[in-house]
């Protein structure tokens, strides 16, 4: 895969990395050579003190962070509509189609047994419905990854080629996330 500099970044990629995007930023200190007055540093003092109804603080707290304290994504860090479309298509298409030929499978071979008469082996249905429903969950993955990251871009019928871009930009998120 190319280095990060010679791409364009996505959307909806962090800019930083690591914990150096983390970081907050620091506070503003007061002006060289001025001291604040005591009246103002009284004011501030008494501006943290004053109670808030606790309903106003919490909602000002869940609305910039989310479930586990991390900042939510604005709107430059979310996934565009065409994007996210593309991904739900092809999610649909491979891991819908091998769960309702697992659950097809099931039917059939029931309608075989106590209609046609024909014994079928129970480990032999269970591992065949079994095997299709993990190639749904698989195609959940696959469907995500194989869809076209860039807005303006479908990408191919299969895409195998997104894929290939698409994992290697997975691995090294991973990456640089255990380096850190």
């Amino acid at each position: 895969m190319a280095p990060d500099s010679s791409r364009k970044r996505l959307p909806f990629e962090p800019a930083g990395k690591g914990k150096e995007a983390d970081k907050p930023a620091p506070e503003s200190a007061p002006s060289s050579g001025q001291a604040s007055s005591p009246k103002a540093e009284a004011k501030a003092a008494a501006a943290k003190q004053t109670p808030t109804p606790k309903s106003t603080k919490v909602q000002s707290v869940q609305a910039s962070t989310s479930k586990h304290g991390k900042p939510k994504p604005t709107a430059s860090t979310a996934i565009p509509e065409a994007v996210s479309r593309r991904m739900l298509r092809r999610m649909l298409a491979f891991s819908g189609t091998p769960t309702a030929l697992g659950v097809a499978v099931f039917f059939m071979s029931y309608f075989l047994i106590v209609k046609g008469g024909i014994m079928l082996p129970s480990y032999a249905v269970l591992l065949t419905t079994l095997g299709c429903f993990g190639l749904g969950v698989v195609g959940l993955t696959y469907g995500v990854l194989s869809a076209s990251w860039d807005e303006d871009r479908p990408g191919g019928w299969l895409g195998l080629k997104e894929f290939k871009v698409n994992f290697g930009r997975m691995t090294s998120a991973w990456g640089s996330k255990s380096e850190n």
